[in-house]
């Protein structure tokens, strides 16, 4: 004889509500209060990202947006009215504007000789030890810490033709002495100088960084072919650091070609017959010496359109390092 079967519809809830002792199972929150929890969960992230935003909105975009505006505008007796190409047209056709632009690729040429290479070159060094690579970390990237002011008045006490250090190991060498800063052949050298070794500390940690990621399986590898040193940093160092080289470059690209505190310091802005004169620095003159903000934002927006490109070549580089 078979026994009664209960209902199929009740058998299981009854031995839910006797499990969880008579009461009813818990349901689902319905999706409206799934995002209200969710909201007040978030509301202390959303309440910095607004905060963020609204910094950047007020000290970086209005700031652009505003050059854009006056780079089409002049001002006249406090009255503003549009001036069109005018202001574009008045900096084409300063002379001084081609100088600063002379000046601003040699620095960055010149930049991209010593503060592109000499990084590198010390980080390949550092990689070389075996012990105290932190004490030698924090010896190069000290020039970084100080304010860059007193690093540039220091570098104008070693270059003071009397009393200055670099001229005293010359004359201690029975070398000639130099005018550093006051010769028009020398100063923007003496300039680049300087902030190559006030800006090297992080170019050459990141490098650094590069160099302790490459598998020394690869340099073994090298050695058992018979490679010497210079080959293997040509053969494997420089092929496995290829795009944090060229993701360097580009900022080293974009940082000198707004230099300014360095030649403002060392040589007044202009320097010996105007050798060091850049375009920032012009940008400056414009705006606070002759009073002309129009043309000031014009050769800002005629910079701000070169360094874009070079900003999106940088963000290119960037997704294709992070992909890899």
């Amino acid at each position: 004889m078979s026994a009664p079967a209960l209902p199929t519809s009740e058998q299981p809830e009854a031995r839910t509500r006797r499990a969880s002792g008579g009461r009813r199972p818990r349901t689902t929150a319905r999706p409206r209060e799934a995002y209200v929890r969710a909201f007040r969960r978030n509301l202390s992230a959303h309440t910095f990202l607004i905060g963020a935003v609204l910094c950047f909105g007020f000290f970086s975009w209005y700031p652009m947006v505003r050059e854009f505006l006056l780079a089409f505008q002049k001002t006249e007796d406090g009255r503003t009215s549009w001036a069109g190409w005018e202001n574009l047209r008045t900096v084409f056709a300063d002379p001084a504007f081609w100088q600063a632009w002379r000046g601003t690729l040699l620095f960055t040429g010149l930049a991209l000789v010593l503060g592109f290479a000499v990084p590198f070159v010390v980080a390949l060094v550092i990689n070389e030890f075996r012990h105290a690579q932190a004490y030698l970390r924090l010896l190069v990237y000290l020039p970084v810490m100080l304010p860059p002011v007193a690093s540039v008045l220091l570098f104008k006490y070693l270059y003071d033709p009397g009393y200055g250090l670099f001229n005293s190991v010359l004359d201690a060498l029975h070398l000639p002495q130099q005018q550093w800063l006051q010769d028009p052949d020398t100063a923007m050298l003496s300039v680049v100088i300087a902030a190559t070794w006030m800006n090297m500390g992080g170019a050459t940690l990141i490098y650094l960084a590069a160099l302790q990621s490459i598998p020394g399986e690869l340099y073994e590898a090298a050695e058992l072919d018979g490679a010497g040193l210079l080959r293997k940093v040509w053969h494997v160092t420089v092929p496995q650091t290829r795009l944090i080289l060229s993701l360097m470059l580009l900022m080293q690209i974009i940082a000198t070609m707004q230099v300014f505190t360095e030649p403002f310091l060392l040589t007044n802005g202009a320097g010996p017959e105007g050798s060091t004169t850049t375009v920032v620095y012009l940008i400056y003159q414009y705006a606070f010496n002759f009073n002309n903000y129009g043309a000031a934002a014009a050769l800002g927006l005629v910079l701000l359109v070169l360094l874009a490109g070079f900003s999106g070549a940088y963000v290119r580089l960037s997704r294709t390092a992070g992909d890899e």
